[in-house]
């Protein structure tokens, strides 16, 4: 009986401790979110927009860059051999060594330290540029013998546009390897690399592969151009007259041939050139004289063999053996 009675008291003593420890300790949930990172983010992007985004950095000023293992990976990207002293030269224009040689200056080095001995790429350039001009003159002469000089001019002038070139040398690597004081690069001078570049292959592997290298990466930038694309004739119907007279054939005769919708706000009209009863070209147009001046651009592509459905070049036999073969097969 004694027992019992001092066993119930211990365990009530018991309880009551542990209650006073309990509300003596002071519980918190975790759940493990971070209640500092969304105003923290948010600062951080309110600042941002206040402050605008960083400003570019070259792929030079940043981490793991060799320059001399960069140009030999653009070697073998391109599958071109280059002569390394050649290439190098190319990639260094004339404002960067004025602006390295003013931040030497600046840095209160003598004379003798402040001097690089470098060599720009103005001359290489010229070099590139004269080349590429010539061959893309021959190339489309001989490709489209019927064109006059204008439309030919008008073709050369678009792929030795800056804004072309510029797009052909930043997707093959060029931005990064050019030393320039501006980043990014301006146009005129990613475009005299480019030409540089050029420069360096005709005296590292002849012209040859330069010429091999213009068809590849200038040449097929007029996959999916129109003519008139690049050709701007404010006068079509006027043009063709002019060169159906060189060809002693008579002036077309416009008719309309087919239409649709007239009574509509989407008319369509159908005009047909006629030369000597028959059937030049027919183009379509929304009005009669649109119309007129489409069948007329339609006739002069088949006048000059720039057509969509026109035969690709064959790269693999040379022009002079064409010419040669045509005037074996004419005798």
């Amino acid at each position: 009986m004694a027992s019992g009675l001092l066993g119930c008291r211990v365990l009530s003593a018991f309880r009551l401790l542990s209650v006073s420890l309990y509300r003596s300790v002071l519980f918190t949930q975790n759940r493990d979110k971070k209640r500092w990172l969304r105003p923290y983010l948010r600062q951080l992007e309110r600042k941002r927009l206040l402050e605008g985004p960083p400003p570019p950095t070259p792929r030079s000023q940043q981490p793991n860059w060799d320059y001399e293992a960069e140009i030999q990976a653009f070697c073998v990207r391109l599958h071109e051999t280059f002569t390394m002293d050649l290439l190098k030269t190319a990639f260094v224009n004339a404002c960067y060594i004025k602006s390295e040689e003013t931040r030497r200056q600046n840095l209160g080095l003598d004379k003798q330290a402040v001097a690089l001995n470098l060599k720009n790429n103005q001359e290489l350039s010229d070099i590139g540029a004269s080349f590429a001009h010539t061959y893309l003159t021959n190339c489309f002469k001989d490709a489209y013998p019927e064109m006059p000089l204008e439309g030919v001019t008008a073709i050369i002038a678009f792929l030795t546009n800056p804004e072309l070139i510029c797009h052909v040398a930043r997707n093959l690597g060029f931005e990064d390897l050019t030393l320039s004081s501006e980043f990014p690069v301006p146009q005129n001078v990613l475009q005299c690399t480019f030409n540089a570049v050029l420069g360096a292959l005709l005296q590292s592997k002849g012209p040859q592969r330069t010429e091999i290298f213009i068809r590849d990466f200038l040449i097929t930038q007029l996959i999916g151009k129109d003519l008139f694309d690049v050709w701007t004739v404010v006068n079509p119907m006027g043009l063709l007259v002019d060169e159906l007279a060189k060809r002693n054939i008579s002036a077309p005769e416009p008719r309309l041939t087919r239409q649709s919708g007239v009574s509509t706000v989407m008319p369509l009209y159908f005009v047909g050139l006629y030369c000597d009863k028959k059937l030049l070209a027919e183009g379509p147009g929304e009005t009669m004289l649109a119309a007129e001046e489409e069948v007329a651009r339609v006739a002069l592509r088949k006048l000059y063999g720039y057509t969509d459905n026109r035969r690709p070049w064959d790269y693999f036999t040379p022009r002079q053996e064409l010419r040669t073969v045509k005037a074996v097969n004419n005798n």
